[in-house]
């Protein structure tokens, strides 16, 4: 496997990453030396810099270069504010995947469109494996839903965490209220099927705008549910900027965008907002899996220190997930209480 990483310094600046993520970092980057940022005084010229999210770096930090981390888009198995470690991060060397107010890696990846026969063929047996084994980001157990009877399409309005940083950069401003009242303004006739975010149903992030009265415009409310069955049972999905869009372009399921998510904007989705114009071509499912989970992640072992292949991790995330995540287990609410106190809820 080619090392992506090969021409970076062997000391890397770390800025805004939690101390619990730096051993990911040594299995991600390879044995360099780490380095908080605030302790550098004066950067050499080479100097790397490492951060969390999209947040800039402090005033006159100016790095040859500056890699941005997010989680990955086949995560784990729990949820990431209970601090579960992830099977992929991505690594993007211009911006992240999620803010279209600036390029990002997989956004020039994606414009180029340069995948080989192989790429294509990966993608689209990594894809078809996904969909058949039920996988998703968060893989975390729900309760059974079952579509409600009758001839009434049903959609599904997926809420986000109003604090994420894909909602505030990509969501277009909307909030889980105003994307419900939209939904239903677009759907009259439809059984409105509304999902909260699992974050805010752990208690581990704050919702700044809730969607108070506005859920009267929904025909149910599904919170800890299985998302798969859920995404394979509905005839549309509404979002602004959620990653369940995504899942629900791979199981074939009609994407109604109000934001502009990293997969709107090729052709594949129903837009209500106008993509960027650094896209503008169209794009197969195919091409989109093999920029989207073939080559924008980096996957990361469970089972030894190192980097794996995509499909090694969906092996990994399926044993994984057979075990059990441990969400009914009776110490994870007291195991939450404590990170509320600790991390903090935001």
């Amino acid at each position: 496997m080619t090392d992506r990483f090969a021409d970076l310094p062997d000391t890397l600046y770390i800025h805004n990453v939690a101390w619990i993520k730096w051993p990911m970092l040594l299995q991600c980057f390879g044995r360099r030396r780490l380095l908080p940022l605030p302790a550098a005084k004066r950067l050499p010229a080479d100097a790397c810099v490492v951060s969390w999210g999209v947040e800039p770096l402090p005033m006159g930090i100016a790095p040859r270069w500056h890699l941005r981390l997010e989680d990955g888009f086949l995560r784990s198995v729990g949820l990431g504010v209970d601090l579960v470690r992830p099977v992929s991060w991505v690594v993007d060397r211009t911006g992240l995947h999620f803010d279209p107010t600036a390029p990002s890696d997989l956004e020039t990846m994606l414009r180029a469109r340069a995948f080989s026969g192989e790429d294509l063929y990966r993608a689209r047996q990594l894809r078809e494996r996904v969909v058949a084994a039920g996988l998703t980001k968060y893989n975390t157990v729900g309760e059974n839903w079952h579509r409600p009877s009758g001839d009434r399409p049903v959609v599904l309005v997926v809420g986000q965490v109003p604090t994420d940083a894909s909602l505030r950069t990509g969501g277009g401003g909307i909030t889980n209220a105003e994307l419900i009242e939209r939904a239903r303004a677009l759907r009259p006739d439809a059984y409105l099927v509304y999902k909260v975010h699992p974050d805010l149903l752990a208690g581990l992030r704050a919702d700044a705008h809730p969607v108070g009265d506005r859920v009267q415009c929904c025909d149910e409310v599904i919170g800890a549910v299985d998302l798969n069955a859920v995404l394979r049972a509905v005839d549309e999905v509404h979002v602004a900027a959620s990653l369940t869009g995504f899942e629900a372009l791979l199981r074939g399921v009609p994407v109604v965008c109000h934001g502009r998510p990293f997969y709107s904007g090729w052709g594949l989705t129903h837009d209500l907002v106008t993509p960027s114009d650094r896209r503008g071509v169209t794009l197969t499912l195919d091409e989109l899996v093999a920029g989207a989970l073939l080559h924008y992640p980096v996957y990361l072992s469970r089972d030894f220190n190192g980097r794996i292949r995509p499909e090694m991790a969906i092996d990994q995330l399926m044993r994984w997930r057979q075990r059990g995540s441990g969400e009914r287990t009776w110490w994870r609410p007291l195991y939450r209480q404590v990170l509320r106190r600790v991390v903090g809820v935001k």
